[in-house]
């Protein structure tokens, strides 16, 4: 089964798979992926709830494009994890602490978004991307910076090359890639920055935590009107090869990068 989003998504919102009331509100929001949550925003009580109640709270969205974050590969709960996802008819599997391709074996045929949150993640990301049915990549920063043993607010700079790495392995493989969370609720301009970063760097849209920060990422992940414009102008006027526009030299690739712009166009 594929999953219905076919563009990556600007916006992916984690809700907790234990909250029927957050889950339904999820349903009326404009994040372009629901992501519902079975591993860290369930507590270990609360996880075989949560797990038999996957069918009625995929059913809470209403037909909305959603995914499935299950327990980490290793963990007590992966097993029942997978069961679970059967059952539900579950569109996308979003599996944390992926650290090798052989993480994903049991979930053959199931379309997946990795997470890569450790050392050894991010040394086969490349191999992790290219695994059968792996749809992209999403970077747990928290998890990533602790296993790192970075000191509190170290900031996204030590963490960089990490995360091109997981853009250039989720690039080569043809998939997604997805930024990490940010932690300040409160904070819309921070949140743009590091939105504004993360797009700079390559990502194509934001693992969110909170309803307010869907707005900031999409807008932040959306081409702007004048690169709209720009990319429009630029299709209709390429004839094909090397040729001037406006005072500059382009060629196919730069007509398709001006496509891919229009596709994103919200």
């Amino acid at each position: 089964m594929e999953p219905a989003i076919t563009l990556a998504p600007r916006s992916v919102l984690f809700v907790p798979a234990v909250r029927p009331s957050m889950i339904a509100k999820a349903a009326g929001l404009p994040a372009d992926l629901i992501v519902l949550d079975l591993e860290d925003a369930v507590r270990d009580a609360d996880k075989a709830g949560a797990r038999e109640a996957l069918p009625v709270s995929l059913e809470l969205l209403h037909g909305r494009c959603a995914g499935v974050r299950i327990n980490a590969p290793g963990t007590p709960y992966f097993a029942e994890d997978l069961a679970a996802i059967r059952l539900a008819n579950v569109a996308l599997v979003v599996v944390p602490k992926v650290e090798s391709p052989a993480d994903l074996a049991q979930l053959a045929g199931h379309p997946v978004l990795a997470m890569i949150e450790t050392p050894a993640g991010v040394l086969a990301a490349p191999q992790i991307a290219a695994t059968p049915g792996v749809v992209g990549l999403m970077v747990g920063t928290n998890d990533l910076a602790a296993s790192l043993r970075l000191p509190p607010g170290a900031g996204r700079g030590s963490l960089s090359h990490a995360l091109q790495t997981v853009v250039i392995a989720a690039r080569a493989a043809g998939g997604w890639a997805i930024d990490g969370v940010f932690n300040a609720l409160k904070d819309a301009a921070g949140l743009a920055q590091e939105c504004a970063d993360g797009r700079l760097m390559g990502f194509d849209g934001k693992s969110l935590i909170h309803p307010d920060q869907i707005a900031v990422a999409n807008t932040a992940f959306s081409p702007s009107a004048a690169e709209i414009e720009e990319a429009t102008a630029l299709v209709a006027a390429a004839r094909g090869g090397a040729e001037r526009f406006q005072d500059r030299m382009i060629e196919d690739m730069h007509v398709e990068m001006a496509r891919r712009t229009l596709q994103r166009a919200p």
